[in-house]
């Protein structure tokens, strides 16, 4: 660490940003497999967020990768920068008053706590997006886990590279029982009774 840097203080602080939002700031961080939905959740969940008046913004995490995060690759290390930079990113778009929505597999349970402790207990609302492995694949939108199982594609999760799931998370969303709509509103729901509750 730099000892000739500081932190800043900011005369206008998280608290008045979201008295401006007129709503409470929080960080969705949504981790799952590949084609497990979290995209497709995320998407629907910011436009409902957006018809109720609710200030939010979508972190994805292979917008990231191509480009904050395009100098990473697929190591443990790489994986564990990955997310440490989105945690980052997260914690600073939750402190300008909005709701920080992410979508990333985070494949690692310490990975996923690195991110809580940046982004702090308080804020960190870890949302688990289940999905059985035989379903993502026989989704497999963009065809990765065909090119994993053939060789094309190294380090994938699921395949070759474990996948944690959460051990006690906010909130879980099985998506090989509930459709996209079904999970997305519970969602919205959830959220909203965060971002609305009363301060006193």
């Amino acid at each position: 660490m730099n000892n000739n840097l500081n932190w800043q203080q900011h005369a206008i602080k998280p608290i008045d940003r979201e008295r401006l939002m007129r709503h409470k700031s929080l960080v969705i961080w949504l981790t799952g497999l590949s084609a497990s939905g979290k995209s497709t959740i995320s998407n629907f969940v910011e436009k409902q967020l957006y018809q109720k008046g609710i200030h939010s913004y979508l972190l994805d995490g292979d917008d990231i990768r191509q480009g904050l995060n395009k100098d990473l690759g697929f190591s443990e290390h790489d994986r564990t920068e990955n997310i440490r930079r989105i945690a980052e990113v997260a914690h600073t778009i939750r402190q300008s008053g909005l709701v920080t929505i992410v979508s990333t597999i985070s494949p690692y349970k310490s990975n996923r706590e690195l991110a809580r402790d940046i982004i702090s207990e308080q804020y960190f609302h870890e949302v688990y997006v289940s999905c059985a492995l035989e379903v993502c694949e026989q989704r497999d939108p963009k065809g990765l886990y065909h090119k994993a199982r053939s060789g094309q594609i190294p380090q994938f999760t699921g395949v070759d590279q474990p996948y944690e799931p959460p051990t006690n998370p906010k909130l879980t969303l099985p998506t090989d029982k509930l459709n996209i709509e079904q999970a997305s509103l519970t969602l919205v729901h959830y959220i909203v009774s965060k971002v609305k509750e009363d301060r006193t």
